[in-house]
């Protein structure tokens, strides 16, 4: 058991040791709470402020990718071979759905904010409604995995429970909370956002496999003998989810992962690109990308670099299992942290303050042998929510689900 002691003694050798300063004053459960989240910090992370250097680009080329064009004309095959494979359990379904509604000033889930406007219509419920296509096309239900965080869970669950699912059968769906990493300031010291509590935040979107193992789920995955995991992300209320003709592309061709992806509509749109990087699957920010590159035109005029991921993909869980192991770059990223100072004054930033560290899906995907870069329609299949107004909004994102005949 991991004691006040131990505590010390780790803080002290990490010059820690102000996070100890109210321990005394705290409730026996708050102590316990505290000592657990103190044990569980992982101090590579910490350890790479100011050592982190870029990690040099390779070269890029331009990935082969299966066109909507194409794929219509091999549907039938890809759609027979997906169906196969949902039928026999071998498909599953990850949510990541940590995050929380505040840039829509809501403070709940992010899922369970109501974009109807005659009758209530939840972002959850849009996206297990999707998934209800699937499951009466191919007769079969998908084992469903919402990742939360340590600040959503509660709540998450009672929304699903209060909802019945949306109508989708609860022995199929599981929650596990995400991995959470500590903050710090730019001295490398570590936040407190309440006494008695580190300032955290979810590892990244890429740690989402490593959190289901942590939770014991590979052995489910096991169990029900899944062999594809569908992740995907709790904003876009338009994606197809376990998509049977997505699934049997990748699976008649021997990819080890597959990536959805809608055309760019201009050179300088926010969105990552895929791409090969040294002859590997890989995704650039738009934000590294060069003019030239971000610019470039193919023989028929259209964008060279053209395919933006929509954080939809799809993994061989035998390959995700081979990777788990070898660790993922760290990202040190500056953020705004919320936090208490000396005097137990609660403080919001308005400017970055200190460090928070992430792993990205983007970096898994460029561990991967090949990647089928897979197009969907993009005014079918995203419709991101990341801001109440504007670009990607609560607005954009409902005038394109009345567009694909949802009631709203």
């Amino acid at each position: 058991m991991f004691t006040k002691a131990d505590a010390e003694k780790i803080l002290n050798e990490k010059s820690q040791l102000h996070v100890l300063k109210d321990f005394d004053n705290l409730s026996e459960e708050k102590k316990t709470e505290f000592l657990k989240q103190i044990e569980n910090i992982n101090w590579a992370d910490i350890s790479m402020i100011g050592k982190e250097t870029a990690i040099p680009r390779g070269k890029f080329t331009v990935p082969a990718a299966v066109s909507i064009e194409e794929i219509e004309a091999s549907k039938d095959k890809f759609l027979k071979a997906g169906i196969e494979s949902i039928k026999k359990g071998e498909v599953a379904a990850v949510l990541l759905a940590g995050g929380m509604g505040t840039r829509l000033g809501f403070d709940l889930p992010k899922g369970c904010f109501n974009v109807g406007t005659s009758h209530e219509l939840y972002i959850f419920e849009c996206l297990i409604n999707n998934l209800m296509d699937v499951v009466k096309q191919c007769d079969a239900y998908i084992p469903l995995y919402i990742m939360t965080s340590e600040k959503n869970d509660g709540a998450t669950q009672d929304f699903f429970e209060k909802h019945n699912y949306f109508g989708y059968n609860k022995d199929y769906v599981k929650f596990f909370i995400q991995d959470m990493a500590c903050a710090v300031d730019y001295k490398g010291k570590l936040l407190l956002e309440e006494k008695g509590r580190l300032a955290t935040s979810p590892n990244g979107n890429g740690g989402w496999f490593t959190s289901m193992v942590k939770a014991g789920l590979d052995k489910d995955l096991h169990k029900r003998n899944v062999k594809w995991i569908n992740i995907f992300a709790v904003d876009n209320v338009c994606q197809r989810i376990a998509d049977p003709v997505f699934v049997g592309a990748t699976i008649l061709g021997n990819y080890e992962c597959g990536s959805k992806v809608v055309r760019k509509v201009e050179p300088n749109e926010k969105m990552g690109l895929l791409c090969l990087e040294d002859g590997m699957p890989s995704i650039v920010e738009y934000y590294e990308m060069s003019k030239e590159m971000s610019e470039a035109r193919a023989e028929d005029g259209s964008l060279l670099y053209k395919y933006g991921v929509i954080l939809n993909y799809l993994f061989s869980l035998e390959k995700l299992e081979e990777i788990v192991n070898n660790k993922l770059t760290v990202h040190v990223v500056e953020k705004k942290i919320p936090y208490i100072n000396e005097k137990g004054e609660a403080i919001s930033p308005t400017e970055p303050n200190g460090y928070k560290f992430e792993l990205l899906v983007l970096d898994m995907i460029h561990m991967m042998k090949n990647n089928l870069a897979f197009e969907v329609v993009r005014e079918r299949e995203f419709a991101p929510i990341k801001n109440l107004h504007g670009v990607d909004s609560v607005d954009s994102a409902r005038e394109l689900l009345v567009k694909n005949g949802v009631k709203l």
